[in-house]
């Protein structure tokens, strides 16, 4: 299959109900059986359940949230600037830091604006898509980074592999938050290949 096709059946893959991709926990898109486990978009890290409750000890404190929703009230730009150093891993020795990403990451923060900036941090910490994962029936791409700084890793892709069933875990060594744009190429092989490979066993 050449890559103009391939990238022609990825579009139209949201139109069939399958396969689904979750990319640090987030679907890059929701088929339509699925949709109401939430709107989809690569921006929104959900894991299972971000929030530390009884049922979930592993979880991150609610102390942890708070700070963020006091950080983007009091300089929501600040804010932005500061958080494009672990979602990128650009905090760790040795990295190689793109100014150009940060500039852009803080722009993409600076327009969702401040309610959006706000109350998604309840949106994204509380919400408990335990039974949802559960639900899905089609085939399931998981990828995340085993140094995510921003969704802890064993709560997020290791744990939704566990829920989703039959889903493929893609973990990429030492990868940020935001591997998609760090690791791009390898990623969108990897996409490729698992697009390939459903297609392959769909048609046999």
């Amino acid at each position: 299959m050449s890559q103009a096709k391939k990238a022609k059946y990825f579009a139209s893959l949201h139109k069939k109900g399958a396969p689904i991709v979750l990319y640090n926990a987030c679907p890059l898109y929701w088929p339509p059986r699925h949709e109401a486990c939430g709107q989809g978009g690569a921006d929104r890290p959900v894991p299972r359940l971000m929030l530390k409750t009884p049922a979930n000890p592993g979880g991150t404190p609610i102390e942890i949230f708070d700070g963020l929703r006091s950080s983007v009230q009091s300089d929501r730009s600040q804010f932005w600037k500061d958080l494009s150093l672990p979602f990128y891993g650009y905090n760790r020795p040795g990295a190689k830091v793109s100014e150009g990403v940060r500039e852009s990451f803080w722009l993409q923060g600076m327009m969702a604006g401040f309610p959006a900036a706000y109350f998604c941090i309840k949106a994204f910490s509380e919400t408990d898509q335990t039974e949802d994962l559960k639900k899905f029936d089609v085939p399931t791409l998981i990828i995340q980074g085993d140094d995510d700084q921003i969704v802890p890793f064993a709560d997020a892709g290791l744990l939704q592999s566990k829920l989703v069933n039959g889903a493929t875990l893609k973990v990429y060594k030492g990868a940020p938050h935001g591997l998609c744009t760090t690791l791009k190429d390898g990623v969108n092989a990897d996409l490729l290949e698992f697009i390939e490979r459903e297609e392959a066993r769909s048609a046999a």
